[in-house]
């Protein structure tokens, strides 16, 4: 593993190898920080990888607090407990330390220690971003326990307006941590299922970033990267959670999505996010069970990348329909539930649905510009099974 070590300052700057979490309290103090807030997940918080990390930071002079009441898909609420939490503890930075709710609540609370506004008014539609206070904005050190979300290296947090059942984007360009801890050793205890579903959720970031309409050659080459890392680690992943290396790959794959969806994102998402709001399902799974569906939707507007994107991952059968065998191969390897059905989804909220996804902001980047009963369509399809 030792090659699979280094120091990258794109986007931001990033501590890549196994044993890097080593390297936490340093990270604080060269940002200036003196007593961070850890925020985390009840799951993570009872195990000892999070008391160890506490524990390093205050051996080296820290005042650590911990904070770890945030749901699966973070609230509003979530967000203002741990602003409190921050406030009474005296906190001068986060600490975001698990898998993306982790990421994305503790992004959220930095955002808001020097804020005098509510937290929705900073949502990602038109200028809010620069209602900000920027000097109110706390420094954050980001440590991903997932391969998925990529929000270590994102500017925006996905946060649940519970009272209206939906999931909004809250965003700054200074949400952007100044410094991550890409280490694998954090994600050996990861499930497999749960290293299949955030897996898939890299994937669909980096494939929705490359079909994205727009010029960002930039941005494609890094996602054809992300999603050739993806094939090659993430069954190995699965199949072994000791595997450091394919851990490690993991780890950049779910980063470099999060890097290359500056481009857009698309369908998977728009979807996704308004199901996460009223399922309360795991974000990652719902992009895995969608996949299929939406690119079969946008098959028309999509050939040309995807077929490049064959060449690139060296699949047997190329264009389209190559593509999407491998999509559907790759899901069944990793039991990825075919349908929504299988997790317990139905079709009765679906004008609700399709309505939510054509208002959500992802839908702005996919290549069709779906309405709402072409969501609902695609929902359906989702929930039957039908391709």
């Amino acid at each position: 593993m030792s090659e699979l070590k280094a120091n990258w300052n794109y986007p931001n700057s990033i501590l890549a190898g196994a044993g890097r979490i080593a390297e936490l309290p340093e990270a604080c103090r060269q940002l200036g920080l003196a007593a961070p807030l850890l925020v985390t997940d009840p799951g993570l918080a009872a195990l000892p990888m999070v008391a160890e990390a506490v524990t390093a930071c205050r051996d080296g002079g820290l005042a650590c607090a911990l904070f770890a009441d945030i749901q699966g898909n973070p609230t509003g609420e979530n967000v203002d407990a741990g602003l409190a939490a921050y406030r009474e503890a005296a906190c001068d930075g986060v600490i975001a330390f698990g898998g993306g709710s982790a990421l994305d609540a503790g992004k959220a609370v930095a955002l808001m220690a020097g804020q005098v506004r509510p937290l929705w008014d900073f949502e990602d539609v038109g200028d809010n971003w620069t209602r900000v206070v920027e000097a109110g904005i706390a420094p954050v050190v980001a440590v991903p326990t997932t391969a998925g979300t990529g929000s270590e290296v994102g500017r925006a947090s996905v946060i649940t307006d519970a009272a209206r059942r939906v999931k909004k984007i809250i965003f700054h360009p200074r949400m952007l941590p100044s410094v991550v801890i890409l280490d694998p050793e954090l994600t050996v205890g990861l499930p497999p299922h749960i290293t299949a579903a955030t897996g898939m959720d890299a994937l669909s970031h980096n494939l929705e970033a490359l079909c994205a309409p727009g010029y960002h050659p930039m941005a494609e080459g890094i996602a054809v990267e992300g999603i050739r890392l993806v094939k090659e680690y993430l069954p190995r992943a699965v199949a072994d959670g000791g595997d450091l290396e394919a851990r490690m790959q993991m780890l950049v794959a779910s980063s470099m999505g999060a890097t290359a969806f500056q481009k857009g994102l698309g369908g998977m998402h728009a979807l996704a996010h308004p199901l996460g709001a009223l399922y309360n399902a795991h974000h990652g799974l719902l992009n895995a069970i969608l996949m299929p569906y939406v690119l079969a939707a946008n098959r028309e507007a999509i050939g040309e990348p995807i077929a490049r994107l064959c060449r690139y991952l060296g699949l047997e059968k190329t264009g389209f329909e190559g593509f999407l065998a491998w999509v559907l191969k790759l899901r069944e390897e990793l039991e990825v539930p075919h349908t929504l059905a299988s997790i317990g989804i139905d079709d009765r909220d679906a004008g609700q649905v399709g309505r939510m996804a054509a208002e959500d902001p992802s839908a702005g980047g996919n290549p069709i510009a779906f309405a709402a009963r072409d969501y609902e369509a695609i929902f359906c399809n989702a929930v039957s099974g039908t391709l």
